[in-house]
């Protein structure tokens, strides 16, 4: 492979993403952690065998923690070792972020959420949101803004 085409790869690219958080949580602030992954993990994500949808991210004893990310095991997985699809993930931040955190989620009623997966030069990272939740009239009105916004862009088309 020529030096050209390594460049005009895309150096971020999206593994899975947790559309439900957008719809239960109003995100506050994103931030993007590495995680700890082992080998097998690694390579179901490759496969694309893995879901964020009730999964959630908690802080105890001063470290971050994805937990129900449900990463599935290839059929191929070496025999050696007992894959465990719903173990605990450790997040890797650094001490100011997950100071900042803590404080979010201890004073001001904040939660954690995994919003996406994605490849970052190699490496698997993912955005965890600051999060508030939504009540019933908050994602009914979330909704109905959506609905006027591809509406407005039907007329807007139209003309």
């Amino acid at each position: 492979m020529s030096k050209a085409n390594k460049k005009s790869k895309s150096s971020s690219s999206t593994i899975v993403v947790n559309k439900k958080s957008r719809h239960d949580f109003f995100i506050e602030e994103t931030i993007e952690a590495g995680i700890a992954l082992e080998g097998w993990e690694v390579k179901s994500l490759r496969a694309g065998r893995v879901q964020l949808r009730d999964s959630y991210v908690f802080v105890k004893n001063n470290e971050v923690w994805l937990t129900n990310a449900l990463i599935t095991p290839l059929p191929t997985a070496s025999t050696h070792i007992k894959p465990d699809q719903n173990r605990l993930k450790k997040l890797l931040l650094n001490r100011h972020e997950i100071d900042q955190l803590i404080g979010a989620v201890d004073r001001k009623g904040y939660t954690i959420v995994a919003l996406d997966l994605h490849w970052s030069k190699g490496n698997v990272k993912v955005n965890i949101g600051l999060a508030k939740g939504k009540q019933a009239h908050d994602k009914r009105a979330t909704e109905k803004d959506r609905d006027w916004q591809r509406e407005k862009q039907r007329i807007l088309r139209g003309r």
